[in-house]
């Protein structure tokens, strides 16, 4: 059996997240249905690094799949780019060793979230950007940011429901953010990246949610603190709109 990688970006705009469903078009479904044809191999099980949910964007989504199948790299990549959907795309497959997880062997993965603050957005950017038409204090957001960083329990960030908590074994909600930056990208453009060992389901959106309620001045930086340390997600903002967020890279 071979063990191929592929590197993924997609347009989530038209699908139900990730993860493959019985009655949505998703990501991996639409993959694994090409693979099967290409390979000639009946089921076939993409393993992604993550679960992105409905509406959010990848440049450089990872996943694996194991086939006995023949077929060179390049015929492989040239097949599923030409039986896809335009929103999805293979940049690269290459082999790699059978220990290799997509999920399982990741050591960090970066996340972007893009907001444009302008009185009125361009329609070409509705899909990629959230539009917040008024003064955010980016100073205030960056300080929200530095709090994030280092290894601590995002419980507040987490959505509900996400995990049997009754499980007290692993990590719990604790997680590393290496790095939780704050740039100007352009005239009324900002982009927040997060980089971290892990994220717990909806962690970025929520924690861009808090973040924006401390630039409309709606939240103090005391009581964004205090949110961290509740650990409690009724603490934190609304959970932020999916098209401003992209999966920018997973490194192994």
């Amino acid at each position: 059996m071979r063990n191929i990688k592929l590197t993924i970006a997609y347009d989530g705009t038209e699908f139900s997240g990730w993860q493959k469903q019985i009655n949505a078009p998703t990501i991996q479904g639409e993959i694994e249905k090409r693979l099967e044809v290409v390979t000639n191999s009946n089921p076939v099980i993409l393993h992604g690094a993550g679960r992105t949910d409905a509406g959010v964007h990848a440049l450089a989504m990872v996943a694996n799949f194991n086939t006995d199948s023949i077929i060179s790299l390049p015929q492989l990549q040239k097949a599923l780019n030409s039986m896809l959907p335009m929103a999805i795309r293979i940049l690269a497959a290459e082999e790699v060793p059978q220990d290799f997880h997509a999920r399982f062997s990741v050591r960090c993965k970066t996340y972007i979230y893009k907001i444009e603050t302008g009185a009125i957005q361009s329609p070409v950017h509705r899909l990629y950007s959230v539009h917040i038409p008024s003064s955010l204090s980016t100073e205030k957001m960056k300080r929200c940011l530095h709090l994030l960083t280092g290894t601590q329990d995002f419980a507040s960030f987490e959505a509900t429901g996400s995990r049997d908590k009754s499980i007290t074994t692993g990590r719990g909600s604790v997680r590393t953010l290496h790095q939780a930056l704050l740039t100007e990208t352009g005239p009324g453009f900002l982009q927040f990246t997060f980089t971290g060992d892990g994220f717990l389901r909806h962690m970025v959106r929520n924690i861009m949610g808090t973040v924006l309620d401390v630039g409309k001045g709606r939240t103090s930086l005391a009581e964004f603190e205090e949110i961290i340390k509740v650990k409690d997600r009724s603490a934190a903002g609304v959970t932020a709109p999916a098209h401003g967020l992209f999966l920018q890279n997973v490194r192994y």
